[in-house]
């Protein structure tokens, strides 16, 4: 479970949207790779939250973070490593439909997607994005304790300074 977050906002329509996504480590950074055509994308240039749950562990991580969009070098570099279907899906938005968009059927998405064409050499397409995910406050909530009481903590970066506060569970 490490390795996906659950990511919440409220998106332009003032609708609050939850999703999973694939968490990343990038140069020391959480990150989340997505397409530009995605309505996602608008939504998350400013601040939003992140949980990830570690059920081996029993530990919740809240993060509320603002996201930088990481060098377009470099989500190329790291879009090469993606499996197959995913990087012709991120063609299929380039040169079919955005993500999101509608279509008549499945039958009809999987039909577009055996006409997308990539080139050569195989590359990322121009809407390929990624985010990097800056927390400014992370609530830990460790559900291990032997007296089964939870340990709720928040941490909160002021002024470069991470400061931290017990909560009541």
């Amino acid at each position: 479970m490490a390795a996906v977050c659950t990511v919440a906002n409220v998106d332009n329509e003032g609708k609050v949207q939850i999703r999973t996504l694939v968490l990343r480590n990038v140069d020391d950074d959480l990150a989340i790779f997505i397409n530009a055509t995605s309505p996602k994308w608008t939504a998350l240039q400013n601040t939003f939250s992140v949980q990830t749950y570690w059920p081996s562990v029993s530990l919740q991580y809240r993060l509320q973070v603002s996201s930088v969009q990481i060098e377009k070098e470099l989500v190329h570099d790291s879009w090469q490593m993606r499996p197959d279907v995913p990087k012709r899906m991120d063609w299929l938005y380039q040169q079919h439909r955005g993500q999101s968009s509608t279509v008549d059927s499945r039958q009809a998405l999987l039909d577009l997607l055996d006409e997308v064409s990539l080139p050569e050499p195989l590359s990322a397409p121009e809407h390929a994005s990624g985010l990097r995910l800056l927390p400014h406050e992370i609530e830990r909530l460790d559900l291990s304790q032997d007296n089964g009481v939870h340990d709720r903590r928040r941490y909160r970066l002021i002024q470069d300074q991470w400061t931290v506060t017990t909560l009541v569970p």
